[in-house]
Formats: structure tokens, C-alpha cells, sequence
């Protein structure tokens, strides 16, 4: 799998290596056509020139202006050399350049419409080189020279020879700056993912056991700050979620195990003699409170993971929500009794709502059952539905929150100070206002805990899917 860097690195310099190739033809492209244009003019300007003199002289005879140079001179300056030679339309040679060897390669049909007064231009080979040539039409020198063309050519070998060493200095310098651009693409590359190693290195070090450490990698840009901060913070709360779900198993474990250590030691002692049916039948009825304790409990475990998976799924019906939590209240009638607590029951005749009724039920069952363990005297419980959201509060006298967050009072295993009991215990499995509170989320709704205005507690359940009775007609 190829490397961030590398790829990094081979995009910049094929992007320059594309850039610069584009640039280099467009350059060729432009220096030829300067060049040519330059040539184009010179040998017009020559063509004009010897066009004008070519008659000029005392006896009328036709005579090029041109250096005097013999043969051997012109073939060692033949690369600055402009060949010149003097047709009649029917392609017979009437004058060429004395340094010239052999006659210019004449084409018929440019002839043919030079003679017909056009300029004419075109590409030759001559003497094995190429060549630039013009047919330039004579009949403005008068009616002798009407059918004649002077043809004019220079070699093309000084601007092929510029446009190849132009052409090598571009190649060389498109390698040259795309080596260069990978090279320091490749740097920059190296620079820019050298945080993120060292970033990788250290998180690979983190395991379950080491939750506590955090990444420590230097970055000198705000994305890389950033991060590190984001990953930080995540480890953060994986920390916070290990070591909750340590207590949470330590504390279930602590849970299981008590009743069964119960349970355990009575039969124990049971077993140690003969006993009478009477002292057999206390034992059982004792393991079978234990047994009831701990079937409860690893019910409200179960109902919690559930939660925790997300499967806990609200089976909503049309019912009334008064009644079913007047039905709770009447069977926690007796323990409120026991405690010398009165039960308070406030609600409309009829609540009409779209919620699980099993769900709404422990719910009850768990707050009022809470609210008694910690009242002097009195719970008052409201049914209301406002607004299309079910809400349930349950209020007592008892001590009160004091210091204690409310969000903590919803923690599972969470138990009071037992000094804040009338009978001085904590009572319970500290799982039932977790489970309050997993009930209500499953409603999309939330559960919260406050002091109460004459003092004591106010617990508030809110459930939506709620159907009031207007909207039910």
C-alpha cells in the first residue's frame, strides 16, 4: 500500500511535470512563431531589395546586390546566406546568386501563381537543408518583367537549431523543477504526517488498563491541535466509561453475591443437624426471600443492559395513566402504612396516554417505592399529561437532596447516606431510579430530581408518545 507521503509527493510532481510541459510547448509554439515571423520578414525585406535593384544597372541587364563572395566563402557562411535566383513563368532560370552551385528547387504551382502577381510562400529542401522560400512576383519593374519571379530562400538550420536547444533547456528544466517539486513535496509530506505517527505510536500504547494516559504529540498546526484534543477527550470519556462499567460490575457482583452468601450459610447451618420441620420451614422462607432478592435484582441488571444495548423498546398503548399508577400506590399502600407514610393521589379522572403500561408501571412502582424509604410522613403523587407529554412527579418530606447532585441520585448502585433514612438504612439495590430513568429515555423522554420548595424531593418523570383526551376524541 503506498504511502501517504509517497503519494503526496508523486501528485505535486506530476501536477508541475503536466504545468510545465504545458508551459514548454506553448513556449516552443511562441518562439517558433516569432522566429518565423522574423525570417518570413528578412527574407521579404531581401526579396524587396533585390527586386529593386535587380535592373538597375547602366546596361538594363538584370544583377543581384549582393556580397562578394566566391563559392568557398558562401558554403562557410552558408547558414547566414539568403540564396536568390530570377524564373520566367515557364520555369526556365533566367539569374541566380553567383555563390549558388545549383538552382533553387522550383515548384511549378507556386510558380505558376507568382507569376499571376501573388506572393508566395513555402518550405524547401535544398542541398540536402530546408529551407524557407518566397516567390515574389517582378512584373511591378514593367512589362519585360511580367512573367517573371524572383525567388528568394534562406536556411532554416539557425532556427531549428535555436528551437532544439530551446527545446533541451525546457525538457531539462521540466525534470530538473519536477525532481525538485517531488523532493520537496515529499519533505513538506514528511513534515505533515510526522504528528500524525507519532500520534498513531502513542495511541497503539493505550490499551484497557492504560485508559488514564493521553497523547502528548507536538503539532504546529490547528488541525493537528485539534486532533490530539478530539482523541484526548474521547479517551477521556472511554476512561469514564470503563471505570463506570468496573463499578458497575463490581457492584453487580457485590449484589449477586450477598444473597448468595445468605443463602448459603443458612443452609449450612441447616444441614449441620437434624431439625425439626418448623426450623426447615424458617430456613426456606428465608432463602426464598434471598432468592426473591436476587431474581429482582438480576431482573433490573437485565433491564439496564437492555438499555445499554439499545433494545429496550417502549410496546406504547392506548391506557390510562391514572389508573395504572392509582394501582401502584394501592398496592405499596401496606408499606406506606408500615412506615407510618400517607400516600397522596392527585390526577384527573381520566388520563388518556399513548405509553407502555408495564413500563409506566415500574416506573411508579420504583419512584413512589423510593419516595417512602425517605419520607417522614407523606408522598404526594401527581398524574398529569400537559401539553402532550405524560408527566408523573412524586414528592415527599424527607431530608432532602442536600449537597447530593440530582444526576448522581440516577447512577446505578447509587444509595443514599443512610442518615438520611427515618429508620437509618439505605434500603434497595440502588438500580431503581437508574431504571426510572432508562424507562423514561426509552419513551424519548427523561427523568430529573430537585429539592422540593417546603423541603424534601421532587422527582419528575416525562414520557412523550402521549395521546390527550382532546386529541383522543
Amino acid at each position: 500500500m503506498r504511502s501517504f507521503r509517497f503519494l503526496l509527493a508523486a501528485r505535486a510532481a506530476a501536477a508541475t511535470a503536466v504545468g510545465l510541459i504545458v508551459l514548454s510547448a506553448a513556449t516552443l509554439f511562441t518562439l517558433k512563431l516569432v522566429l518565423d515571423r522574423e525570417l518570413d520578414s528578412g527574407i521579404l525585406s531581401v526579396a524587396s531589395i533585390q527586386a529593386a535593384s535587380l535592373a538597375d544597372g547602366p546596361s538594363g541587364d538584370m544583377h543581384f546586390h549582393e556580397w562578394e563572395l566566391t563559392p568557398e566563402e558562401a558554403a562557410s557562411v552558408r547558414d547566414l546566406v539568403q540564396y536568390a535566383q530570377v524564373w520566367d513563368a515557364d520555369g526556365t532560370s533566367l539569374l541566380r546568386s553567383r555563390y549558388m552551385t545549383a538552382d533553387l528547387p522550383v515548384d511549378e504551382a507556386s510558380l505558376f501563381r507568382a507569376s499571376a502577381g501573388e506572393v508566395v510562400w513555402a518550405r524547401q529542401d535544398f542541398e540536402g537543408a530546408a529551407v524557407r522560400t518566397v516567390f515574389y512576383p517582378l512584373e511591378r519593374l514593367g512589362l519585360a518583367h511580367q512573367t517573371h519571379v524572383l525567388q528568394v530562400a534562406a536556411p532554416l538550420a539557425r532556427r531549428d537549431e535555436m528551437l532544439r536547444r530551446a527545446g533541451v533547456f525546457l525538457l531539462l528544466l521540466t525534470v530538473s523543477l519536477t525532481s525538485a517539486t517531488f523532493g520537496g513535496a515529499w519533505w513538506l509530506a514528511d513534515r505533515a504526517v510526522r504528528p500524525i505517527h507519532e500520534v498513531m505510536d502513542q495511541a497503539e500504547e493505550i490499551g484497557a488498563r492504560s485508559l488514564d494516559r493521553r497523547i502528548h504529540a507536538y503539532a504546529d498546526a490547528t488541525e493537528y491541535r485539534r486532533l490530539v484534543q478530539v482523541l484526548n477527550t474521547m479517551l477521556g470519556r472511554l476512561q469514564l466509561g470503563f471505570e463506570a462499567q468496573r463499578r458497575f460490575t463490581a457492584d453487580a457482583s457485590h449484589e449477586l453475591r450477598s444473597p448468595l452468601t445468605a443463602m448459603r450459610g443458612e443452609i449450612e447451618v441447616a444441614l449441620r443437624r437434624d431439625r425439626s420441620p418448623a426450623e426447615y420451614r424458617d430456613v426456606l422462607k428465608s432463602t426464598l426471600e434471598e432468592v426473591e432478592r436476587l431474581s429482582d435484582t438480576s431482573d433490573e441488571l437485565l433491564t439496564l443492559a437492555r438499555s445499554d444495548a439499545r433494545v429496550l423498546v417502549a410496546a406504547p398503548e392506548d391506557i390510562d395513566a391514572a389508573e395504572v399508577v392509582r394501582s401502584v400506590l394501592d398496592r405499596l399502600g401496606g408499606r406506606a402504612a408500615g412506615r407510618s407514610v400517607v400516600l397522596a393521589f392527585r390526577a384527573d379522572d381520566h388520563v388518556a396516554a399513548k405509553v407502555d403500561p408495564g413500563m409506566l408501571g415500574r416506573i411508579a412502582w420504583n419512584l413512589v417505592d423510593n419516595a417512602i424509604r425517605h419520607a417522614r410522613t407523606r408522598v404526594e403523587v401527581e398524574v398529569a399529561a400537559p401539553e402532550g407529554v405524560l408527566e408523573v412527579v412524586v414528592r415527599d418530606d424527607g431530608p432532602g437532596l442536600g449537597d447530593m447532585d440530582p444526576d448522581d441520585l440516577f447512577g446505578r448502585f447509587f444509595r443514599a447516606d443512610q442518615a438520611r433514612t427515618p429508620d437509618g438504612t439505605a434500603g434497595g439495590t440502588g438500580l431503581g431510579l437508574a431504571i426510572v430513568r432508562a424507562l423514561a429515555e426509552a419513551h424519548g423522554g427523561s427523568a430529573s430530581a430537585a429539592p422540593g420548595d417546603g423541603g424534601g424531593s421532587v422527582f419528575t418523570v416525562r414520557m412523550s408518545q402521549v395521546l390527550s383526551e382532546h386529541q383522543e376524541e
